[in-house]
C-alpha cells in the first residue's frame, strides 16, 4: 500500500527534489491517456431537450441506437452525476451526460478551422491559450472541432511521427479547463518535449477558485490517484492508484471561496481536481466532483485556468517561460463577489 502524506510546505512552495520519486513514478502527462476507452462529456442543447437518451447518445456519438443501449446497459453512461439511467429518459436542456466508450476503429482526423489563441510559436513548437470548452483531441462524441483538428488545419506537417488522433499533443488540459498547452511541430521536438515532462523538467502552475479555504494557508497534497470504483468517469484518492503530487498557496479568501495557486509535480488525470477535493476545497464549477455545489457557468466550465508554463526549449534546451492571465470570464465572476470584514485577501 502507498503512503498517504500531507505536510505543510512553510515557505517552499513549488520546490520538488528529484530524489523524492523512484524512477518508476517519473510521470509525463501522456501517463493518463486511457488506451482501451475514452470518456466524453455532453451538455443537452435546447434542441435537443425532450428527446430520448438513446437517440440523444446515438445522434451526437454517430452510434447506432442498439450499440448505445449496449453502453447503458453495461454502465457506461451517466446523466447529470447520477447513475444507471434507462434508455427511455428523456434529457432536458443543460444536462450534463458522462459517456466512458472502449476504443476501436478510429475515424481519420480531417483538418478543421478552429479558433485557439497562439501565445508563442517558433519553428519546433508553439504554446497556445486553450479556451475552456475546447476538446483537445477527437474522442467519441468529439470527432469534430478539437484543437487537433484546428491544429492539422493550421499546421498539416505537424502529425508526422507524433500519431493519428493526437498530432503534436505532450500532455493535455481538460476540457472545461482553459490555459497554457505547448504543442510540438516537429518529431525531434516531440520527442524532447515528452521526455522533459517525464523528467520532470516541466514546471506547471494553476489558479482555482474552490469553495471554502484549505486549513493551511499553503501545503502539499501527496496522495495517489486511481479511477474512482464506484464512478467510472471520475478519478479518486485511492491507495492502489499512482502518486500525485500538488503544492498550493492560498492567495487570499472572500464570500466563502479562496482564490489558489496549485503547481503539480505529476500528472495524473484530474489531479488538481481530486487533490482539492480531498481537503474540502472544490473547485467552483466542477459538478462531477461537487455536485451539490450551486451552478455558476452556464457554459459548464471549471474555474480552473493554467497560467504558468516553464520547459527546457527543444532545441537550446535553455528555459523559456510563459504566461496567460486569467480570462475575461473568470474575471468578471471574480469582480462580482463581495468582500467581507474580517476575510482575507
Amino acid at each position: 500500500m502507498r503512503r498517504y502524506a500531507r505536510a505543510s510546505l512553510s515557505g517552499h512552495f513549488g520546490k520538488y527534489p528529484r530524489e523524492e520519486m523512484t524512477p518508476n513514478e517519473e510521470t509525463n502527462a501522456a501517463d493518463d491517456y486511457d488506451v482501451e476507452e475514452e470518456n466524453s462529456r455532453l451538455v443537452v442543447g435546447a434542441g435537443d431537450s425532450g428527446k430520448r437518451l438513446d437517440v440523444f447518445l446515438a445522434e451526437k456519438l454517430e452510434k447506432s441506437r442498439s450499440y448505445v443501449q449496449g453502453l447503458l446497459k453495461e454502465g457506461r453512461v451517466i446523466l447529470s452525476a447520477k447513475s444507471q439511467p434507462k434508455s427511455s429518459t428523456r434529457v432536458s436542456e443543460g444536462d450534463e451526460i458522462q459517456v466512458s466508450i472502449p476504443v476501436a476503429e478510429m475515424p481519420t482526423v480531417e483538418p478543421e478551422k478552429v479558433n485557439f489563441g497562439v501565445v508563442h510559436e517558433e519553428e519546433s513548437f508553439l504554446v497556445i491559450n486553450k479556451p475552456a470548452g475546447l476538446v483537445v483531441h477527437p474522442s467519441p462524441g468529439h470527432w469534430r472541432g478539437t484543437l487537433v483538428h484546428g491544429l492539422l488545419y493550421m499546421y498539416p506537417d505537424i502529425g508526422a511521427g507524433s500519431g493519428v488522433l493526437r498530432p503534436g499533443i505532450v500532455h493535455r488540459l481538460d476540457a472545461m479547463t482553459s490555459g497554457l498547452l505547448v504543442v510540438a511541430k516537429t518529431p525531434h521536438a516531440h520527442e524532447r518535449l515528452s521526455r522533459a515532462f517525464k523528467e520532470r523538467a516541466v514546471d506547471k502552475e494553476y489558479l482555482a477558485l474552490v469553495w471554502s479555504k484549505p486549513k493551511r494557508t499553503e501545503g502539499r497534497i501527496d496522495l495517489p490517484i486511481g479511477r474512482d470504483r464506484k464512478n467510472r468517469f471520475r478519478m479518486a484518492v485511492s491507495p492502489s492508484g499512482k502518486r500525485a503530487v500538488t503544492d498550493y498557496r492560498v492567495l487570499w479568501t472572500r464570500d466563502g471561496m479562496s482564490l489558489v495557486v496549485c503547481k503539480i509535480h505529476t500528472g495524473r488525470t484530474h489531479q488538481i481536481r481530486v487533490h482539492l477535493k480531498s481537503i474540502g476545497c472544490p473547485i467552483v464549477g466542477d459538478h462531477l466532483y461537487a455536485p451539490r455545489r450551486k451552478k455558476v457557468f452556464s457554459s459548464g466550465r471549471l474555474f480552473l485556468h493554467a497560467w504558468k508554463l516553464s520547459f527546457p526549449h527543444p532545441d537550446t534546451r535553455k528555459r523559456v517561460f510563459f504566461r496567460a492571465f486569467l480570462p475575461e470570464d473568470l474575471n468578471e465572476y471574480l469582480r462580482k463577489l463581495p468582500s467581507r470584514a474580517g476575510e482575507t485577501r
